[in-house]
């Protein structure tokens, strides 16, 4: 299977500060792929540097096996790009702001025009408006349409969902879905392990700047944590929750929270035990899911 994106050893230091150090991905053409960490974890240093904005340190990068550093003009033409935040010239109409952008790509201007028209409709957005105008999460959509209008073949998205409501987000994710149908290669970056469980298949952690592990969904969602937090009538021992999966452990008074691994079932058992005054069941931040990772990789 061919690689469209891979890097080596891939480094980039802000002086004495830490950015990336020694990447080596390797995605697959067709895929969709996770990029997943804390924030401030090196997630966008790494994009920067796979579009060319930035220069590595050391180590390379390729794409689609040609290397960015020297061939990045042609290669940007194939990449779409949507950044975590969006930033325009005010005073420009967003659909002479659109066509501007597609004046960049050596494609056919009817058709990126076209392009552009259906995912306005289906992003309901308002082509005839100003961008001052405009909500963040309607700027968020200018940005998609402008990442996607040339069809590009490999789409690169950075925390890409930020001001778009639920409704619109699940509109969002569908268009990606039909867009890696047509045989595009995505690339979703996020610190929410929701957005990337629902659409990719395989994903990268990544921690102050260093790649922990590379794993398929399929495992990652075996390995998922749930946290759990209890409110009780009265104070329970610790010895009330011996059970094999919980972690992180913390009591105070009649409140107890943990992480917990395992089987439902068992630990929905071990709840109904207790003198319950209300339960809540949650999705832990992505610090506390990966804590074995970490944990690990430290070690």
């Amino acid at each position: 299977m061919t690689a469209a994106i891979t890097t080596h050893d891939l480094t980039k230091r802000y002086g004495k500060s830490r950015g990336i150090e020694k990447l080596n991905l390797e995605i697959n053409e067709g895929e969709i792929f996770g990029f997943i960490g804390p924030n401030g974890a090196g997630k966008s240093t790494t994009i920067r540097t796979l579009l060319g904005l930035i220069k590595p340190t050391s180590g390379s990068a390729s794409l689609f096996g040609e290397d960015i550093a020297t061939n990045g003009p042609r290669l940007r033409q194939r990449i779409g790009y949507l950044p975590s935040e969006v930033f325009y010239y005010d005073n420009m109409k967003v659909s002479d702001l659109l066509r501007y952008s597609a004046s960049f790509y050596d494609k056919p201007k009817k058709e990126i025009e076209n392009r552009m028209y259906q995912l306005a409709k289906l992003l309901d957005l308002d082509l005839n408006k100003k961008i001052d105008d405009l909500s963040y999460g309607n700027k968020k959509k200018v940005g998609i349409v402008q990442g996607l209008q040339h069809s590009p073949d490999l789409i690169i998205l950075d925390e890409p969902t930020g001001g778009l409501d639920p409704l619109m987000q699940q509109t969002f994710f569908d268009l990606l879905r039909s867009e890696n149908k047509r045989g595009a290669t995505i690339l979703f970056s996020s610190h929410i392990l929701s957005e990337v469980q629902k659409l990719c298949d395989r994903v990268a952690i990544i921690k102050d700047g260093k790649l922990v592990k590379v794993e398929s969904m399929k495992t990652l969602r075996a390995s998922s944590y749930a946290k759990i937090r209890l409110e009780l009538a009265a104070p329970a021992a610790k010895s009330s929750f011996k059970l094999a999966g919980i972690s992180n452990m913390a009591a105070a008074g009649k409140n107890v929270s943990f992480l917990y691994r395992g089987d439902v079932n068992a630990i929905t058992k071990l709840i109904a035990k207790l003198p319950l005054t209300n339960v809540w069941i949650e999705e832990p931040e992505l610090e506390e899911i990966f804590m074995h990772y970490y944990k690990t990789d430290n070690n």
